[in-house]
């Protein structure tokens, strides 16, 4: 088949062009909803709810949790999107609802000045902000691993993807506590919290112009000159390919509850049990930069080896740490705390996320690719990512730091047993063509 330029397999400079795209808005993308998750653990409760301590902190995190419930909505209208009229377009769209949703919850009255229109407001601009980030990770993926198609390391640049997690992690965490560090925590608690916000929201226009001045992946401009795109993209995936969708979000759903339980639940539950704010943002900085050295050393391994096997070892090593996790928090030492967030954090999500944005994409065609692994991503943040931080924070405001951790740990548990499932019932996907 002849090819024009738009359409011939791009070069490694190429691919890096919109691998650099990807992770700029992706970066972005996190550190909104990451700094959000921060801040939903820390100061939230205070500000946006009236209540008692732990129901306060159960309350924000559950807030935050519906940002994730309501990301398969995200999924389904920008995969459609994504599928029809081109990868590139979709994560712009994607962003620019980011960006005006975030600013929105910076720009949120509190629980004194509007009374419960306060928390209202705050469900409402969280649940456009989770829409927007439900089209991230399945589309961004498609976009970057189309491109690589021919290389021999599509699992490392698809994994670019990936490093905006712990990139937008170390941006979050850190810049929270270099704002911590610059004024009383009475000052933070009243308005500067809403600094990150605003930033974010001044970032995603940049973030925004990068991707526009980026080209689509010669992957889906050869299907779309060749023929016509599906009217539906995101309901056939649906039609024709359900049980692997619902399959494929096994495997996320235990990174999804690793990532959450450790990152948004685990920062308050460090709080709760007596680390300071900033010791527990400074252990989840120590981690994201572990996490990041783990992707790495994973997307390698995935090219070199493939992508089933770092996927079980990840999920064979959440499964053994399920319960251990908690209990050396639970010691309320610094650095018991830091080893805890490192392996059951940083190498859990790190390590299986080196493999898991190529994995997604492999296992899909091109006609509805972007939907059918932004569903099978984002479905399983529902009842993973999603579920599990709400029901950690029911299970810890009923039995207390000295009992939760055991019923949260056995819980989690079997999230890891169904993704070993799910993983030996997929096919391996590294010399799958992405052309069909």
């Amino acid at each position: 088949m002849q090819t024009s330029m738009e359409t011939a397999p791009p070069s490694g400079q190429n691919i890096f062009k919109v691998a650099f795209a990807s992770i700029i808005g992706s970066v972005i993308e996190q550190y909104d909803f990451l700094v959000t998750g921060i801040i939903a653990a820390t100061v939230w409760g205070g500000v946006f709810f009236k209540l008692p301590n732990l129901a306060a902190i159960a309350a924000a995190i559950g807030v935050y949790g519906l940002g994730i419930i309501i990301r398969p909505v995200g999924a389904f209208i920008f995969g459609n999107i994504a599928d029809r009229h081109g990868r590139k377009n979709a994560m712009v769209y994607a962003l620019l609802l980011m960006g005006i949703s975030t600013l929105c919850i910076g720009l949120t009255p509190t629980y004194d000045s509007i009374g419960a229109a306060a928390p209202i407001l705050l469900i409402v601009f969280r649940l456009l902000q989770g829409i927007s980030f439900g089209a991230e990770f399945g589309t961004a993926s498609t976009w970057v691993v189309e491109q690589a198609a021919n290389s021999k390391h599509r699992a490392f640049w698809g994994a670019w993807v990936g490093f905006a997690i712990p990139i937008g992690l170390l941006l979050g965490f850190g810049s929270v506590i270099f704002v911590r560090s610059m004024m009383s925590p009475e000052q933070f608690t009243a308005w500067g919290w809403r600094i990150f916000f605003y930033v974010g929201f001044a970032v995603a226009i940049v973030g925004i112009l990068i991707r526009t001045r980026t080209m689509d992946s010669f992957v889906f401009e050869r299907f779309r000159s060749a023929q016509a795109t599906l009217a539906a993209p995101a309901l056939q995936v649906w039609k024709e390919m359900p049980l692997r969708i619902l399959r494929m979000s096994l495997v996320n759903a235990m990174f999804g509850g690793a990532f959450f339980l450790s990152f948004v639940f685990g920062t308050s539950y460090m709080k709760a049990v007596g680390y300071g704010a900033t010791q527990a943002e400074t252990v989840g900085l120590i981690a994201a930069g572990s996490m990041l050295v783990f992707m790495v050393i994973g997307s390698y391994l995935a090219d070199s080896i493939n992508r089933r096997t770092i996927l079980l070892i990840s999920a064979v090593v959440f499964l053994v740490w399920a319960i251990p996790y908690f209990y050396l928090i639970n010691m309320g030492n610094f650095w018991l705390a830091v080893f805890a967030e490192v392996i059951g954090f940083g190498f859990v999500f790190g390590f299986g996320y080196g493999a898991i944005p190529t994995f997604y994409t492999e296992n899909f065609p091109t006609r509805y690719r972007a939907s059918g692994a932004s569903a099978a991503y984002q479905v399983s943040q529902v009842y993973g990512g999603g579920v599990i931080p709400i029901i950690a924070g029911v299970i810890l405001h009923a039995y207390g730091i000295h009992r939760a951790y055991l019923y949260i740990g056995l819980f989690v548990m079997v999230y890891a047993v169904l993704a070993i499932f799910a993983i030996l019932a997929t096919p391996e996907t590294k010399n799958v063509d992405m052309e069909s």
